[in-house]
């Protein structure tokens, strides 16, 4: 039906840089809303960004200022650049997507697989 596939993760030093992307494919009419969260080990799954079509996206208070999120809905897209990345931002990273799609008369929810970003000397 709708598929979303996060790429761009890695393993980088502290205080460096990495862009994630996520595409999403499919039955797609339109995408309300979409996301970022991130999981480290042991931890509950939190949000780290957040856009809700064409407005300005929100960030948690831990990355404000580092993260920016950019979308290109022509292309069903979804950006994450992360700078001065910290050992603590080290998580597998989930794109989320609220989309209604041409098959439903509803807004769905949609995960990807998630991209590991190690953050490490």
């Amino acid at each position: 039906q709708v598929q979303l596939v996060e790429s761009g993760g890695g393993l980088v030093q502290p205080g460096g840089s990495l862009r994630l992307s996520c595409v999403a494919s499919g039955s797609i009419f339109s995408i309300n809303y979409m996301a970022w969260y991130r999981q480290a080990p042991g931890r509950q799954r939190e949000l780290v960004a957040s856009v809700i079509g064409h407005d300005s996206p929100n960030y948690d208070d831990s990355v404000k200022g580092r993260f920016a999120l950019s979308t290109d809905y022509a292309k069903n897209m979804m950006f994450l650049q992360m700078d001065n990345l910290k050992s603590d931002d080290t998580a597998v990273y989930y794109c989320n997507a609220k989309i209604y799609t041409t098959s439903s008369l509803a807004v769905l929810n949609f995960w990807g697989q998630g991209t590991q970003v190690t953050v490490s000397a």
